[in-house]
């Protein structure tokens, strides 16, 4: 269900948020990019912004030594659309999603406010989090958040309606999701991400499974954003 109850340490979530009014939140490369690098650098007990440094390149700040101190989160997957995101995490210290979410929505914010001239809110309110409570539902869920890129290419492929090929095709090119991470590549993602979740499975899912166990948690779960 969906809460906005304190998260249970130890425990996953699945966390989204969209733009109010469903605006667009990324416009550009750097508007995506300066998440992901929130991503990573709020992802720690230590304060730490971007805001301040001289090479703002996502590539730089993940090549930097990790100052960060101890990570709040565990980042299993994420997904970022023009207009909302996606992330599966595990809560790693008390208070530790509530920290982290305020942390990177507050400073993307910022950023978006200055560089388009505007002021107020964002995003629709609060982040979502729906709690996760078993492994299937956990691997329902990270095949959807990873595939929700399709979406921009084939608007009905949750209802059943896909070209496998292209789909495929079309996700491997999306630079802004984990998908090459959790595909166990080597990427940008794997170090905001880490391996973690790879472990939960024996055997990584083919292509064709990740449709529908992600097909089966929309039909069963219609998150809205």
């Amino acid at each position: 269900m969906v809460t906005r109850l304190p998260c249970t340490t130890g425990e996953w979530y699945h966390c989204y948020n969209r733009g109010v009014d469903k605006r667009i939140v990324f416009r550009h490369t750097r508007d995506y990019e300066r998440f992901l690098a929130l991503l990573y650098t709020s992802n720690g007990n230590k304060s730490d912004t971007i805001s301040s440094r001289f090479n703002l390149d996502l590539r730089f700040i993940l090549a930097e030594k990790d100052n960060r101190g101890n990570a709040l989160v565990d980042i299993a997957v994420y997904c970022l659309m023009p207009n909302h995101i996606h992330l599966v995490l595990k809560q790693l210290v008390d208070g530790g999603i509530a920290k982290f979410m305020q942390k990177v929505f507050t400073a993307y914010t910022m950023y978006f406010n200055s560089r388009s001239g505007r002021t107020g809110a964002l995003f629709a309110g609060t982040y979502k989090a729906k709690h996760i409570d078993d492994d299937r539902y956990l691997k329902c869920v990270v095949p959807y958040v990873l595939l929700n890129p399709i979406e921009l290419f084939q608007p009905k492929w949750k209802e059943g309606v896909r070209d496998l090929v292209a789909a495929k095709k079309q996700l491997s090119e999306y630079q802004f999701s984990s998908a090459a991470s959790f595909a166990d590549e080597e990427s940008v993602a794997t170090k905001i991400t880490g391996t973690a979740i790879r472990d939960y499975y024996d055997k990584l899912p083919t292509f064709r499974q990740m449709l529908q166990d992600a097909t089966e948690y929309h039909k069963e779960y219609s998150p809205e954003y």
